[in-house]
């Protein structure tokens, strides 16, 4: 039972992530290159197409990537890619050429972009993984994922820095797969997720996704989770990354998006998440995610 619970939490949870990809550079690479999505101010992905190389970054062993593997760094750290495991080999300006032209014998493939997460819940899920993720050809847990890396090799005939757009989809894709392969395999220390798979945590994180609009006092909420109002408190805040007042404001306006989502009025969604004040609702709500409900729901229809 605590274990479809724990699923069920971990699967809402990741559903609340909403991501955006964009592909900078798809090509190859030949000679003593090296190639960085760093300095973005964003999160990136390296996906190896053809060949094999290095990924390295500071007091870091370098990481050897080959065909069919990728990373994705969930923030903007410093990084670089080149065809040699030493970080302090030299390396001359290239010019990435289309994968449609035929492979020199020490080219290789990729694909570079960038990502950036929305949503009121994402940060706090994706504080839940490790700073970088890597998917690998080899693991059979991630098979399937080879089908991606294939459409996208087929996709990046073009020119290298004109990707398709639809290159940037399937890479949204590859990474949904791998953050649920991570969520089932990792030891998450923190985020949202971590809470999910905590015992003392999951019934109260069930409760709440099923009852948003009672009163879910600090109070009430440590008598649920079996603990003393402090020590809840200092648990739920070092586990989740956040206070439980800010989760519960942030879980009731994603619950209430998604209601609006599915068309109901933003009276009927502030009620299922406990407003009766319109006011006090779209306060909160343009807090959370950035505009009125109103305009949210108009847009959603316009959509």
């Amino acid at each position: 039972m605590q274990a479809a619970t724990s699923d069920k939490l971990a699967q809402w949870l990741l559903s609340s992530i909403e991501l955006d990809a964009a592909a900078l550079h798809v090509g190859r690479y030949c000679g003593p290159w090296r190639a960085s999505t760093s300095g973005q101010a964003q999160a990136s992905f390296h996906l190896v197409l053809e060949g094999e190389c290095w990924l390295h970054r500071e007091d870091q062993p370098p990481l050897h990537l080959r065909a069919r593997d990728g990373v994705f760094l969930m923030s903007d750290l410093p990084h670089f890619l080149s065809p040699s495991s030493d970080p302090h080999a030299p390396a001359q300006p290239q010019t990435m050429r289309a994968l449609g032209v035929p492979p020199a014998p020490d080219s290789i493939g990729i694909a570079c972009g960038i990502f950036s997460f929305s949503g009121a819940l994402s940060p706090l899920v994706i504080n839940s993984f490790p700073a970088v993720l890597v998917c690998r050809n080899g693991d059979a847990a991630l098979g399937h994922t080879a089908a991606l890396f294939d459409m996208i090799l087929a996709e990046g005939g073009g020119g290298p820095e004109r990707p398709t757009p639809l290159i940037a989809r399937l890479v949204e894709l590859l990474f949904f797969y791998l953050i649920r392969h991570a969520s089932q395999r990792e030891a998450l220390s923190a985020g949202l997720l971590a809470l999910a798979q905590r015992a003392e945590f999951m019934s109260l994180l069930d409760q709440m996704l099923a009852s948003p609009g009672e009163d879910w006092s600090i109070a009430r909420m440590a008598s649920a989770a079996h603990m003393s109002r402090a020590a809840f408190c200092k648990h739920f805040t070092d586990i989740g990354g956040v206070p439980p007042a800010q989760f519960l404001l942030r879980l009731r306006m994603r619950l209430a998006a998604q209601r609006l989502n599915a068309g109901d009025s933003v009276e009927q969604a502030a009620s299922h998440v406990g407003y009766q004040s319109h006011a006090a609702f779209t306060r909160a709500f343009k807090r959370i995610v950035g505009e009125q409900p109103g305009a949210y729901r108009r847009q959603l229809r316009a959509a």
